[in-house]
């Protein structure tokens, strides 16, 4: 089920399960591969699943240096290029949306399509619903206690090292990533980009993420927070899905699709 790849940037864990085309799961921030168990058979079912566990997270060890979502992305290029063996669609939740972003636009070439779920593109400050909520955020806090416990139970660097993880993934959300709408613009892999109607990012930063791929769909899902993906899992699996396949009824009424009366082709085309 699992094994460790000899990345340029990191000697890299990951699993693999089910057959078909590639699809890469790229887990949240403080997370491991078990985050991924509701989405796991269903999509399995239908893809070949590779999933990454990142440097410094789960059974993937930490490096030296402060974590950027910059090399977390080069990891992701040489794990497509060595592991996979060419392009994929590539599954991102929080971080992991962020890392598939980044990634799409270092390699197109090697991103197919992309779901982002709970995704940011501006640091904390501007992104999330209450920035203040990182200022609670410690090492030792109880609001880390459950991904503490996944570090632990995981990481072959021991549990003394967590504090030093979790300082440097909380700087990291407080100044990256920094991308804007020109960045975003050239993207050019098919994205679904999904929410919850109660997430950590604002209605509003998610919108402005839509707004400004080339060619994106977006799904805010009622009833649901951050973590969309364990509280909702038939309707996210379906959605996954249902992108992958890259069949759209369209809409009879488009307006951000609407062709482009010059050339008869979709204006985000």
């Amino acid at each position: 089920m699992g094994d460790y790849a000899d990345l340029p940037g990191v000697r890299t864990w990951y699993e693999t399960v089910g057959s078909g085309d590639p699809l890469v799961l790229l887990h949240g921030g403080f997370c491991t591969n078990d985050t991924w168990g509701a989405q796991r058979p269903e999509l399995a079912a239908s893809y070949r699943l590779y999933l990454p566990e990142r440097r410094a997270h789960g059974h993937t060890p930490d490096v030296e240096g402060p974590l950027s979502y910059t090399d977390m992305a080069g990891d992701t290029v040489a794990f497509l290029e060595s592991v996979v063996g060419g392009p994929a669609h590539l599954v991102g939740w929080s971080d992991g949306g962020i890392v598939a972003l980044l990634t799409a636009l270092a390699r197109p070439d090697l991103v197919r399509r992309m779901v982002l779920i709970g995704t940011t593109f501006r640091p904390a400050s501007e992104a999330f619903v209450a920035p203040g909520m990182l200022d609670a955020l410690t090492p030792d806090s109880a609001e880390m206690a459950f991904f503490r416990e996944l570090y632990v139970a995981a990481s072959p660097d021991g549990p003394d090292h967590w504090p030093a993880v979790a300082t440097r993934v909380i700087d990291m959300w407080r100044t990256q990533p920094t991308l804007d709408a020109g960045d975003l613009a050239a993207v050019r892999a098919p994205t679904l980009v999904m929410t919850g109607d109660d997430d950590l990012m604002t209605l509003e930063h998610t919108a402005a993420l839509y707004r400004a791929l080339h060619d994106a769909r977006l799904a805010v899902v009622p009833g649901a927070s951050h973590l969309v993906p364990l509280e909702k899992p038939a309707e996210v699996d379906r959605m996954i899905l249902d992108h992958l396949t890259g069949e759209d009824a369209g809409t009879m009424m488009p307006v951000l699709r609407a062709p482009d009366p010059a050339s008869g082709r979709d204006a985000t085309a």
